[in-house]
């Protein structure tokens, strides 16, 4: 769509849209000219920013392995989706454990139009794709249980989401409710940026000057708290290239963790 033609009638193209500006970031061709020209903005700020988001995708690809391989989970519920790209979450889980059930949730008209990119499904296991915002929980939980057994574990994740959120406890109160329907043995991965360098700041201040939907950093304490009465997966909530990792990597201010319900 970078020739920004045959756009669907509901989508406003003159709007930047965070999926979109992440899809052009990382050299997708989903995205239009207001999403390049904040992305731009941002990069001459954080040019690291691309290597960084390829980086933090690397992130959720060893979460879901975690979670599929060494502690079994069987069941998925990626909220905040985002476009489609190389080793979503399905691909991953699915890989590991065939018969693994995905639910995607996003509220990006671009994202649901690339919803067949994620309906792809091994023979034994099942994903599904919710057009809801995730601060209608109440919906999405419900119809996330048409796809999902929510009386077996579920691993729960937001993955750049939850800097969307400006306060705090409407952030928590938006995981709390989800942790609450999901039974013990569960998990919560999330990721998002801190707060550490002056570049990060910038590039945060940059992209609400002109993004529709602001980003707000948080610090590392204040994501902590998002694992409050969970058990922390070892590493713990470190730079997402120190968790688990695979190769070596210098360390970035994007931070995640996985946590278990007790």
């Amino acid at each position: 769509m970078a020739n920004d033609e045959q756009v669907d009638p509901k989508l406003d193209t003159a709007v930047p849209h965070t999926a979109r500006i992440w899809n052009y970031i990382l050299g997708g061709k989903d995205n239009f000219a207001a999403d390049r020209a904040v992305g731009d903005q941002v990069l001459a700020t954080q040019p690291e920013l691309a290597e960084n988001a390829r980086l933090t995708r690397k992130f959720l690809i060893r979460a879901v392995r975690y979670l599929a391989g060494e502690a079994g989970v069987r069941q998925f519920l990626d909220i905040g989706t985002g476009l489609p790209t190389a080793n979503n979450t399905h691909e991953v889980a699915q890989s590991v454990a065939p018969d693994s059930r995905i639910v995607y949730v996003d509220n990006d008209p671009l994202v649901l139009a690339h919803a067949r990119a994620l309906l792809t499904s091994s023979p034994e296991g099942v994903t599904d794709y919710l057009d809801a915002d995730m601060y209608d929980t109440d919906l999405v939980l419900r119809e996330a249980a048409r796809t999902l057994d929510f009386s077996k574990p579920v691993a729960v994740l937001f993955m750049g989401v939850l800097g969307h959120i400006e306060d705090d406890g409407v952030a928590q109160g938006i995981v709390k409710k989800v942790l609450d329907a999901v039974p013990s043995g569960s998990y919560f991965a999330m990721c998002d940026s801190t707060d550490r360098t002056p570049e990060v700041v910038e590039s945060a201040r940059v992209w609400n000057e002109s993004a529709a939907l602001k980003y707000h950093l948080r610090s590392e304490e204040r994501m902590r708290a998002f694992f409050d009465g969970l058990e922390l997966v070892e590493p713990g909530l470190v730079s997402v290239t120190r968790w688990r990792p695979d190769t070596d990597a210098q360390e970035i201010d994007q931070f995640g963790a996985v946590g278990r319900k007790p």
